[in-house]
């Protein structure tokens, strides 16, 4: 007998424009010790799924039109509140996708951990404080969070969006669950760390016969963890099958086209880079910052004695693991992040110790695009507004012109004009970064910083994305620096690679002269560590890498 069942699931949303099918008879069953991968584009009806097994809709707008979902003899759809609390503190376990707004912003992350087990509703196995503690610290170190026994007091603000995700899957599996639903939980997650939490879902899996249903984008992750893949779009089932089976005999178009849109191989583009002086040196860059979470007012050093410089004309691969300084390298090469020594010089001018008014003609020429676009774009202003203001700031259009200014940008990005007066919240993730990409090129800068800007969006999302940025970089001759955990998508589209760990550089070359001979042991397990969407590639890649890490 399954421990899940579902049958012809349905799910529907009120809205100001009528009634949305967000689940149209949906059927599949998991069995304990199995792993169910859903896949399918942003909006498939993946999550809302996975939702309604908890009474976790938002309600009046979802109605469950019709349908089961039997876990064991119960069908949780009419279960009442009570048993319902019960099902979620003892026997199904949820990851969120997006840990910072499913974290409590005002208790430390410890006291979010020890809350089920201090007050778990059976006798046996409710924990003291001293013992919850125990096993909390234990789990965070299991997930990959250093120095666990002092970050049990930190908050979730003091830690980076992989480190937030750890702390997640680390909530979920307290109270060891037999059914974990996983959305989405490692794609905020660089190659390793993403490794090491498959591995101990696994691990999970094989000691206590969990039964795991895994939303994901990531195909590469798919192939190598799951048993049985079932494939979404616009809520319905499209296929499913075993996983060899829809990787090697895909029978629908989109699948096919899901499979076509992962990055994979090297860059086919010609290299744009120019000789002669770079556009951006970077030499002996520090940037420390105080960590008042730690005894004694510890000092992170999140960019250490960092150089290095970028030609006119390059795409530069910024890689390592969260937390290694990345994105702070990004911002303090913008000026964003206030560096304690070392220089930036930006076509031969010199950035350092520049004021606001010095640095303002620099800005126009020196542009961003931010891992979360929705965080980054102002929900008050339309789509025109946040397209026009860089525009009028930098004095390089007239109210008279603006207008058609803005509307070239968003042909550019390929975003409907029709929708020029709509608001961030009324578009999907990728029509959201389209905006921030437009507005990144709306001053015609000379060099972005691409930080993450493809992390949270799936393949074929992703794959239009890339390119949108690949013909803006050719057509608009810009120079980037592309910070990304997606070593796949590095290797797509960057000239050559710098790698961090522990906020030092320790290694860069060209991009393929990086990939065949990498040097360096952090490097060689960066790419040990990258899925590849095919089974049984995949599961040889794992079963290598657990051999080389036991």
């Amino acid at each position: 007998m399954a421990l899940l069942e579902v049958n012809g699931l349905k799910v529907t949303f009120r809205t100001r424009k009528g009634t949305v099918k967000a689940v149209d008879d949906v059927s599949f069953t998991v069995d304990c010790g199995e792993t169910l991968a859903i896949v399918g584009e942003s909006g498939s009806g993946k999550s809302v799924t996975c939702y309604s097994f908890l009474d976790l809709l938002p309600k009046p707008q979802a109605h469950i039109e019709g349908g089961t979902v039997m876990f064991e003899d119960q069908d949780l759809l009419k279960a009442s509140p009570a048993r319902m609390r019960h099902f979620r503190s003892q026997d199904i376990g949820l990851i969120f996708q997006d840990p910072m707004s499913s974290l409590n912003p005002y208790l430390s992350v410890g006291e979010q951990l020890i809350e089920p087990l201090i007050y778990h509703p059976d006798p046996k196995r409710k924990k003291t404080r001293s013992q919850a503690r125990a096993r909390a610290v234990e789990l965070l170190d299991e997930v990959g969070i250093l120095q666990a026994e002092s970050r049990f007091d930190s908050f979730p603000h003091e830690f980076s969006g992989g480190m937030r995700q750890r702390v997640m899957i680390a909530m979920a599996l307290i109270n060891e669950p037999r059914l974990l639903i996983c959305d989405e939980p490692t794609t905020a997650l660089d190659v390793t760390i993403q490794a090491q939490i498959l591995k101990l879902i696994k691990k999970l899996q094989q000691s206590r016969k969990v039964a795991v249903i895994f939303v994901s984008h990531d195909l590469g992750v798919v192939a190598g963890i799951a048993d049985k893949v079932l494939v979404m779009c616009e809520g319905k089932v499209v296929e499913s099958g075993d996983t060899d089976s829809i990787f090697y005999h895909t029978q629908h178009r989109y699948t096919q086209e899901l499979l076509a849109a992962i990055p994979s191989g090297k860059k086919h583009q010609d290299n744009r880079t120019q000789a002669g002086a770079p556009l951006v040196t970077v030499n002996q860059l520090s940037t420390w910052f105080s960590d008042h979470s730690q005894k004694g007012n510890k000092i992170v050093k999140a960019v250490d004695d960092i150089s290095l410089t970028i030609q006119r004309g390059e795409i530069l691969g910024l890689v390592g693991e969260s937390g290694s300084g990345k994105s702070t390298l990004g911002r303090s090469i913008l000026q964003l992040a206030p560096s304690n020594r070392g220089t930036v010089t930006f076509a031969g001018t010199l950035l350092s110790g520049l004021n606001a008014t010095e640095l303002l003609p620099w800005r126009r020429k020196m542009q961003m695009i931010f891992q979360d676009p929705y965080a980054s774009l102002n929900p008050r202003m339309t789509v025109y507004e946040t397209l026009a203001e860089p525009l009028l700031y930098h004095q390089l259009a007239t109210r008279q012109t603006v207008a058609q200014q803005v509307s070239h940008i968003m042909s550019d990005v390929g975003l409907p004009r029709a929708s020029i007066h709509k608001y961030p919240h009324e578009f999907s993730g990728g029509q959201r970064q389209r905006i921030a990409i437009g507005r990144a090129i709306a001053t015609q800068p000379e060099f972005i910083v691409a930080d993450e800007p493809v992390s949270a969006l799936d393949v074929t999302i992703q794959a239009q994305i890339l390119q949108l940025i690949i013909d803006l970089v050719e057509q608009h001759n810009l120079t980037l620096l592309f910070i990304s955990h997606d070593l796949s998508v590095v290797r797509a589209l960057c000239d050559r690679v710098v790698v961090m760990n522990g906020g030092k550089l320790i290694e860069q070359n060209l991009t393929e002269a990086l990939w065949t001979s990498p040097e360096q042991p952090y490097t060689q397990e960066l790419l040990q560590a990258i899925s590849v969407a095919d089974p049984k590639a995949e599961r040889a890649r794992i079963a290598a890498y657990e051999l080389s890490h036991q």
